[in-house]
């Protein structure tokens, strides 16, 4: 089925739901007929294994023998032949006699699953043996795919992959049922499906040297089980300050065994890693003039993965990952690919070159290579990579699609450079992973998926959802990332409260996705205009306290893991963004002579010292079980990489005189009363309309230590006040509305007195326009319209090309998505699928329209990131939103989350009208549309979603009818 036809119908059908799980549960604590006692009261089943079997499957056994024992305090024997009337027969078909046994016999076909790379079944069969009642029978295809199965039961019973990572506890079961008829085959549909640590210091190395020693086996036995148990093959190894293969060298014998496949990073070449050359390299990195040393130090690399499975990165760029010191010395680069790859000839034969796994990672400048003009065998894979930022920087052509090696993506969650680094915390909305995966999917990068996750401790749940994803990708829909969510919450901490924490999960990393915690400032957030920050405030503690609400009713047994998860993540986010509106507020305050200038400093050295607990108590948990994992520095950026310590920003400290001495100030303005009369500026608040903001905010405040009285009079009945008179000691805030009853057609013009301390006291303008809105459609109130990417109708989809719903992505309450396939080709726009909002404009004009679009590249060679915009049946405009292609405007878009395209829209006439916004390009993500018709504020998300009005019902005409 065509990838793209296969998303269409699970648009038409809401979606094949993401589960956690590969399947339907089959697993249930009550007997039904028919079903397999695994653990029942009356017996429990006999594991059955070859003794020959793969150390790693094994091992796998083992591990589930210890599973089912905390699941349900019973261990199963293991044996070598059955001797008990129920068995679980465990095997790969390459070893296990039983398996072959059973296919011969006729008990079980495995011909859906021979030959399916790191494929599994799962069967309940019934007298597959003499003297054997029922069987469960988990075979792979080969070791991998023998071990998924195991993990896959282990997994069914509610034994979580992060059992170990997180804390997460077992729920006891007294039975465990697998029911009747259970049959299942899988196989992924991504072939190398990994993981990078990176960036691991200063929390993971100071964790994994405390806790193990340094980065030994004993440390990646918990590495590569959490991938066995998420059905993962690949790893790049941790190699800031480490070698993987050189610090404990049964590190690869045991990645080999537990069927990891190894491989290194993009910048290291031939299975050697980056510090090798620190301690055993003569000369220096430079191959254009140390030829031979490096050839030598690479034939090393290869003879010793000979007999392990791993994957060959070929190429090279400077060390400590910059570019290579000879410059884009293509013909050089050729070269070293061709000796790298005559040392694997060399080393494996001739006939066997093409056999070997190789990558060709073109991260950073060595894309800049291939595209002009250098190439690699057909049979190696290209690795494409994304912008550091999550957006995906090339895909697949037709043409390379049909290269034998095939092609994946190198994927972010953690990054070190500019223009921001982020290493500290999970920031990546999971609908942000989606699309773009998604993306890759459908342009046939499959042979690899690979993600840095840095310390990986901080990032389970996207790590989680990747790697799930990478199984299968079509099990994933845009409509369904909740589900999933919910399903995963479900996993760690039971369905109770799955719903709200799962809300909780996906909260905390959409305002995260918004801008990245490092890359918050104290003039992020508006403090002037639509209460933004004061709503991002409102927010977050909301969820915090919905947060403590569930974490009370969780047993004790969770709590570990729910901090881990939950409650830290999101606590130590709020915690960042609360120090940098608090410092905002102080330098607003300051600049205003406030009073309440040092109680915001105060609040800013509280969230700091609240950052500096919720570390300590991470690090608490377990008796220190976590200790130094969250010791990443966060606060104090000024350039791309981190502070060596957090830093607090500068707060102002006043002084305040001991009288009572006032100040106003209008909402939207810093200017503040006396300091708006010296310099001309009169306080006035945004004019008021039917339709818009219902009310508008006056603070009188005060710039010393005395407190005062305050008088406040409208000058007109339709100007309404919360407050006419009030007691001051730093701040009384008087809401100010419109009695619309009492208003006049049209403008209306007053003010509000305020008297205090001070001659003549402040006078706020008031404007109230009232006007009627005849028409359907999102209103032109305030000065603007705005809208969410899905507050329109999606028109005219087309099996192979259509704007996609994608719920949760960005800035708004979600986005659309120009989805086609890879072969699709923009003909005439009178025939594309478009996206249509009703807008109701109180006047005509020409307005800026304002595009809010994830900062999405245009991944497909010879195109660009094109919509059109129409308004009504006029012609379709041509909109290019990557004119900007400077460093300066990619640095802007990434910390912002979002590119900002703005065109002009003319609007002939007063009333209804439609916006069109037609599908041209694919991979344009529209987020948000702000439409400026004289009073759009500057802000950082945008103003809330402008208010519908549905059409009203025609009144008839009796004469008419009569």
């Amino acid at each position: 089925m065509n990838r793209l036809w296969f998303g269409f119908c699970l648009l038409l059908m809401a979606g094949l739901s993401a589960s956690v799980q590969a399947a339907a549960s089959y697993i249930s604590e009550r007997k039904g007929a028919g079903d397999f006692p695994l653990v029942s009261p009356a017996q429990q089943a006999q594991i059955v294994i070859d003794a020959q079997e793969y150390p790693g499957l094994l091992r796998a056994v083992h591990n589930l023998q210890q599973d089912i024992e905390k699941v349900s305090t019973v261990r199963l024997t293991q044996s070598t032949t059955p001797t008990s009337p129920v068995v679980l027969i465990i095997g790969s078909l390459d070893k296990s006699s039983l398996l072959k046994t059973l296919e011969q016999n006729g008990t079980l076909d495995f011909s859906q699953l021979r030959g399916r790379w790191d494929g599994y079944q799962i069967a309940l069969v019934n007298k597959p043996l003499p003297g054997v009642e029922q069987a469960l029978v988990l075979a792979g295809n080969d070791k991998r795919g023998a071990i998924y199965a195991v993990y896959d039961l282990a997994e069914q019973m509610g034994v979580s992959p992060w059992a170990w990572w997180a804390d997460v506890p077992v729920a006891k079961k007294s039975q465990l049922w697998v029911k009747a008829g259970t049959r299942i085959v899988e196989a992924p549909k991504v072939k190398y499906r990994g993981i990078f640590l990176n960036d691991e210091a200063p929390a993971l190395t100071g964790w994994v040297q405390e806790k193990f020693g340094g980065y030994n086996h004993k440390f990646y036995l918990h590495v590569f089980e959490l991938l066995q148990r998420l059905k993962a093959n690949f790893l790049w190894p941790a190699m800031w300050n480490n070698a993987f293969a050189d610090d404990d060298p049964q590190n690869p014998l045991l990645a080999d065994e537990m069927g990891i496949v190894m491989s290194n990073s993009h910048h290291e070449p031939m299975l050697r890693a980056d510090k090798e050359w620190n301690r055993y390299g003569t000369g220096p990195w430079e191959y254009s003039t140390n030829k031979d040393e490096l050839y030598k130090f690479w034939q090393q690399g290869a003879q010793r993965h000979k007999n392990l499975e791993s994957i060959f990165t070929l190429g090279m760029r400077g060390q400590e990952d910059e570019p290579m010191k000879e410059g884009e010395n293509i013909a050089l680069l050729e070269q070293i690919v061709a000796d790298q790859r005559q040392i694997l000839t060399d080393t494996f034969g001739a006939e066997q070159l093409t056999q070997v796994p190789q990558v060709w990672a073109l991260y950073k400048e060595v894309q800049g290579f291939y595209e002009r003009g250098m190439r690699v065998p057909d049979d190696v894979t290209l690795l494409w990579a994304d912008d550091n930022f999550g957006n995906i920087r090339r895909l697949p052509t037709a043409e390379e699609r049909n290269r034998p090696g095939g092609a994946g993506v190198y994927y972010h969650f953690d990054y070190v450079g500019e223009p921001r680094s982020y290493r500290w915390i999970n920031t990546v909305p999971l609908s942000k992973i989606w699309q773009q995966m998604d993306l890759a999917w459908r342009y046939g990068a499959d042979r690899i998926w690979i993600v840095n996750v840095g310390d990986l401790k901080p990032m389970e749940l996207p790590t989680d959802f990747f790697l799930r994803m990478a199984w299968n990708p079509e099990r994933f829909a845009a409509d369904r990332l909740h589900q999933w969510t919910q399903d995963w919450a479900a996993q760690q901490f039971g369905p109770d409260q799955a719903g709200v924490i799962a809300e909780l999960l996906q909260g905390y990393t959409k305002h995260n996705g918004r801008r990245k915690p490092e890359a918050i400032e104290p003039d992020t957030y508006s403090l002037l205009h639509y209460d933004e920050a004061e709503r991002v405030s409102r927010e977050l503690a909301a969820l915090v306290q919905l947060s403590d609400q569930v974490q009370q009713q969780l047993g004790a047994a969770y709590q570990d893991a729910y901090v881990q998860l939950v409650a830290h993540p999101l606590k130590a986010s709020q915690a960042v963004f609360e120090i940098n509106r608090a410092v905002a507020m102080n330098q607003l305050h300051g600049q205003q002579g406030r009073a309440s200038t040092n109680d915001w400093a105060a609040q800013a050295q509280f969230w700091f010292a609240r950052d500096a607990e919720l570390t300590a108590a991470y690090h608490a948990l377990g008796d220190g079980r976590w200790n130094q994992m969250m010791s990443q520095p966060h606060l104090g950026y000024n350039y791309w990489n981190d502070p060596a310590q957090n830093q607090l920003p500068a707060l102002l400290q006043r002084t305040p005189p001991p009288g009572a001495d006032m100040g106003v100030m209008a909402e939207g303005a810093a200017v503040y009363w006396p300091e708006s009369e010296y310099r001309h500026q009169p306080l006035a608040l945004p004019p008021f309309y039917p339709d818009g903001q219902t009310s508008r905010r006056i603070e009188v405040f005060n710039r010393g230590l005395t407190p005062f009285d305050f008088s406040a009079k409208a000058s007109s009945d339709w100007i309404e006040l919360s407050h006419s008179s009030g007691a001051v000691r730093q701040q009384q805030v008087i809401q100010v509305r419109i009695n619309w009853d009492k208003a006049d057609a049209g403008l209306n013009l007053g003010e509000v007195h305020i008297q205090g301390i001070g001659w003549g006291g402040a006078r706020v303008k008031v404007q109230a326009i009232k006007t009627q809105a005849a028409g359907e459609g999102y209103l032109d109130t305030d000065g603007y319209i705005a809208l969410d990417g899905t507050s329109g109708t999606a028109m005219r989809p087309q099996p192979d090309a259509f704007w996609q719903a994608l719920p949760g992505h960005g800035r708004g309450a979600g986005a659309m998505v120009a989805t086609t396939a890879p072969e699709y080709r923009h003909q005439s726009l009178n025939q594309a699928p478009y996206l249509q909002y009703p807008l109701y404009f109180q006047r005509s004009g020409e307005f800026e329209l304002q595009l809010m679009l994830a900062p999405s590249l245009d991944f497909v060679p010879g195109s660009t990131l094109r919509l059109a915009v129409a308004l009504d049946n006029n012609k379709p405009v041509l909109v290019d939103t990557l004119t900007d292609r400077s460093n300066q405007a990619w640095q802007q878009g990434v910390l912002d989350g979002i590119r900002l395209v703005k065109s002009a829209l003319k609007v002939p006439n007063a009333g209804t009208h439609q916006l069109k916004i037609y599908l041209v390009d694919p991979g344009v993500v529209l987020e948000r549309i702000l439409i400026n018709t004289g009073g759009l504020k500057p802000s950082y998300l945008g103003p809330p979603v402008s208010p519908y009005r549905a059409a009203q019902p025609q009144t008839k005409n009796r004469e008419t009818e009569q």
